[in-house]
C-alpha cells in the first residue's frame, strides 16, 4: 500500500521470527513497579512487565471477559518466537499472568495484531498477522485460530492452550494479513477485516462454520489505497460499520445473499484529520466514534463522531491532537478503538503524543456541545512504558486498563492500569 507520509508503514512485519527460548518464573506472577500519582487523584500502576516466554511487543488491547481477567496478545515473542496469547486474572496478592499459547509461524501463524474475542464458553478467538499460507511480505499471510484449554490437567501454570486454525489467508481474492478485532454475529460466525489481497488493500470477511470447517466469504472488497485494517461492529439491525486509511468510514448492509456498501464519511486530510485506523464504537443512539492517525488541526490526527438523521450521516470533530514530535514519527494520533463509559466520556491513547513524545492515555469530556481534553497519563518509555497502540477496557469501578509496546523493567511493553 502507499502512504502519504514517510514513516514505517503500520502494516509491515519488522520483528524477527527467530524463537525465543528464555522462560522466567517471574512471567507468571506480576507484580506492580510503577505507582504514579496523577492528577485529580488518579494512580497509573504497571501491572505487567512483558520479557521474553510470555511474549513481547503488545501491539493491540485487551478484551474482559464476565469475571473481570483480562485476555491480550503480543506481536513478538512468547514460546515460538512469533507473539503469544495470554490471561491476567486478579488476585488478593496482586495479578497472577499466565501465557495461554505461543505462535512459531508456519502453517500455526504468527505475530498477532489485535484484540482477542471471548466465545460464550470462555475460548479465545482471534487472528495472527502473520504466519499461515501464501507469501505477503515473505512470512504468510496470516490466520484465524481459536483456543481452547487442554482437555488434561495441566501440569504447571505455564502449560499452554490448545489452538485449532479456523483459516488460513492466502494474499489473493480472499485477502491477506488480518488486524483489528474479531466479532460475532447471533449465531457464531466469525466476521473481521485483512488490510492486504482481496481487489486491493484488503477485504471484509466471514468465516461460516460447515461440516466440521469454516467457510471463508468476502463481503466487501473496495480496492484502491484503502487498507481494510480496523476489524468491524454491528449495530441491532444487523449492518455492519468500519473504517479504512484511504476510504473513510462505511457501512455495510445485508441484502438477499451479499451487502451493499456505503460510505459514510470520506475524509479530506484537513481538519477532519486523515487515516482512519483504529476501529470504530458505537453509542446507544446508534452514533459512531472514531479516531484518525494524521493530519488534522494540530496534525497530530483527530476524534470524531459521526451522527445519522433522516438517512445521511453527519461529521463532527471532536478533538485535533497535536503532532508536537514530528521528529518520532509521523503517525502520531490513536492507533486503536476509544471507549466510553456510562456518563458519555470518550477515553483512549495517543501513540506519540503526550508530553514527552511517547504517547498518552487521554481523556474527552462533553458539555454543552464542546468536548475538553485531560490527559490521564503522559508516557516517557522508562518503567511505565512507551508507544501505546492499545484501546482501552474499562472496569465496572471505572477503573481503566491497556498496554503500551515498548518500555517497562524489560524494555518489552507493559499492560497498565489507572484507577480515578
Amino acid at each position: 500500500m502507499h502512504w502519504k507520509r514517510q514513516f514505517q508503514n503500520p502494516l509491515s512485519p519488522t520483528v524477527s521470527h527467530t524463537p525465543m527460548i528464555t522462560l522466567l518464573l517471574s512471567i507468571v506472577f506480576a507484580l506492580a513497579v510503577v505507582a504514579i500519582p496523577m492528577a485529580q487523584a488518579q494512580t497509573f500502576t504497571v501491572i505487567h512487565n512483558f520479557t521474553g516466554a510470555g511474549g513481547i511487543s503488545p501491539w493491540a488491547g485487551l478484551t474482559m471477559d464476565a469475571a473481570g481477567n483480562f485476555y491480550g496478545t503480543t506481536y513478538s515473542g512468547g514460546t515460538g518466537g512469533g507473539g503469544a496469547v495470554f490471561k491476567l486474572k486478579h488476585s488478593e496478592s496482586g495479578w497472577i499472568f499466565t501465557p495461554l499459547y505461543g505462535f512459531a509461524g508456519g502453517h500455526s501463524g504468527a505475530n498477532p495484531w489485535g484484540e482477542v474475542a471471548i466465545a460464550r464458553d470462555g475460548t479465545v478467538y482471534g487472528s495472527t498477522y502473520q504466519g499461515g499460507e501464501g507469501n505477503c511480505y515473505g512470512f504468510g499471510c496470516g490466520v484465524v485460530f481459536h483456543l481452547t484449554p487442554s482437555a488434561t490437567v495441566p501440569t504447571t501454570a505455564l502449560s499452554p492452550w490448545n489452538e485449532t486454525v479456523l483459516y488460513r489467508f492466502t494474499g489473493g481474492s480472499d485477502g491477506g494479513n488480518p488486524q483489528g478485532n474479531v466479532t460475532f454475529d447471533e449465531v457464531g460466525n466469525i466476521y473481521g477485516t485483512a488490510s492486504q489481497g482481496g481487489s486491493g488493500d484488503g477485504v471484509v470477511y466471514s468465516l461460516t462454520p460447515s461440516g466440521g470447517g469454516w467457510i471463508e466469504s468476502v463481503l466487501y472488497s473496495p480496492g484502491g489505497n484503502n487498507s481494510l485494517a480496523s476489524g468491524v461492529i454491528f449495530d441491532r439491525t444487523g449492518n455492519l460499520y468500519g473504517e479504512s486509511c484511504g476510504g473513510g468510514v462505511y457501512e455495510l448492509s445485508p441484502s438477499g445473499s451479499g451487502w451493499i456498501a456505503q460510505t459514510l464519511y470520506s475524509f479530506n486530510g484537513g481538519s477532519d484529520g486523515e487515516c482512519p485506523f483504529g476501529g470504530l464504537i458505537m453509542d446507544a443512539s446508534g452514533n459512531l466514534y472514531g479516531t484518525t492517525l494524521y493530519s488534522g488541526g494540530g496534525a497530530g490526527g483527530t476524534a470524531f463522531e459521526l451522527t445519522s438523521a433522516n438517512g445521511s450521516w453527519t461529521f463532527n470533530l471532536l478533538y485535533s491532537f497535536s503532532d508536537s514530535f514530528p521528529n518520532q514519527g509521523n503517525f502520531p494520533g490513536s492507533w486503536d478503538k476509544l471507549v466510553m463509559d456510562a456518563a458519555g466520556n470518550l477515553y483512549g491513547t495517543t501513540f506519540i503524543d503526550g508530553a514527552y513524545g511517547f504517547g498518552s492515555v487521554f481523556k474527552l469530556a462533553p458539555s454543552n456541545g464542546i468536548w475538553t481534553y485531560l490527559s490521564l497519563h503522559d508516557f516517557t518509555d522508562g518503567n511505565d512504558g512507551g508507544y501505546p497502540k492499545s484501546n482501552l477496557v474499562i472496569d465496572a469501578n471505572g477503573n481503566l486498563y491497556g498496554t503500551a509496546s515498548t518500555g517497562g523493567a524489560y524494555g518489552d511493553g507493559v499492560v497498565f492500569e489507572i484507577t480515578p
